[in-house]
């Protein structure tokens, strides 16, 4: 199993000290927020691309992909009823694929929740019609690029679209590319009905990526969730791609959070294995 963690867990950090750091924890992968490089992706020179992923692979981690694509932007949205907005936010995720393959990434994490809420007299039908015009808009790029777009569901108390993980499935059909596929996070789910495992099994097909993490806003192992069903659920589905720790509150510090949640995230995985 693969594990990698999000860069924005280290905030004040050189990338050069977050990327050794984790590497030393055993993270093997590296997932990127662009924020954390620039507001806007278009202002990230080559240099700087160059750079970064070159300090990733000096450290000996893979560059997973970019997530929060379009926080700390302006005038992006991907539900609202204005097409030249949906157009312009099409081109704005077109420039992020291009600007994660330089990095070496291979996936993009929509989440991104203030910029997909539908605005005021939005149905939802409505809102999944414009977002599948959106990524279907994008496929080009994406197919160019070898960039794939995983749609992330969000809990609730995130947004008011795309809130559980079968209407993120039905989003991704709409689309109806291999190049757009299913994003589960352990948070999220955590607001559904159905236990995570069984949410697992139920989208094998489309899931392209994992984010590990407690609905305490923690890494994983550090609140109630228990992981066993979770990662012996991946394990049943031979999911082949990135276990990526994500976490929402950083009082505990950088050092404790990465280190303390692939600690967690190895001791369910001997557990398993020792039946």
């Amino acid at each position: 199993m693969k594990f990698a963690i999000c860069n924005e867990t280290f905030p004040d950090w050189p990338f050069e000290r977050a990327c050794a750091f984790a590497r030393d924890c055993g993270y093997t992968g590296i997932e990127i927020a662009p924020f954390t490089l620039a507001n806007d992706v278009r202002d990230i020179a080559p240099a700087k691309r160059d750079e970064v992923r070159r300090l990733a692979e000096d450290a000996g981690l893979e560059v997973v992909g970019l997530h929060w694509l379009l926080a700390k932007t302006a005038g992006f949205h991907l539900t609202t009823p204005d097409a030249a907005v949906r157009r312009a936010t099409c081109a704005y995720l077109g420039d992020l694929a291009r600007c994660c393959r330089d990095l070496g990434g291979s996936l993009m994490v929509f989440g991104s929740p203030m910029q997909r809420n539908l605005p005021e007299g939005t149905s939802h039908e409505q809102g999944m019609e414009r977002a599948a015009e959106v990524f279907r808009g994008l496929l080009p790029v994406l197919e160019e690029t070898e960039i794939t777009l995983a749609v992330e569901p969000l809990g609730p108390a995130e947004g008011n679209f795309l809130n559980d993980s079968a209407d993120g499935a039905r989003l991704v059909e709409m689309v109806g590319s291999p190049w757009c596929r299913l994003h589960l996070d352990c948070k999220a789910m955590s607001t559904e009905s159905a236990p995570i495992a069984d949410i697992l099994r139920r989208e094998r097909k489309l899931l392209a990526h994992f984010h590990a993490n407690d609905p305490n806003k923690l890494g994983p192992g550090m609140g109630e969730l228990d992981f066993h069903p979770i990662l012996e659920a991946l394990g049943e589905i031979d999911y082949r791609g990135w276990v990526s720790v994500e976490v929402f509150d950083y009082s505990p510090g950088p050092e404790r959070l990465a280190r303390e949640s692939i600690d967690n995230l190895r001791e369910v995985l001997t557990d398993l294995a020792a039946g």
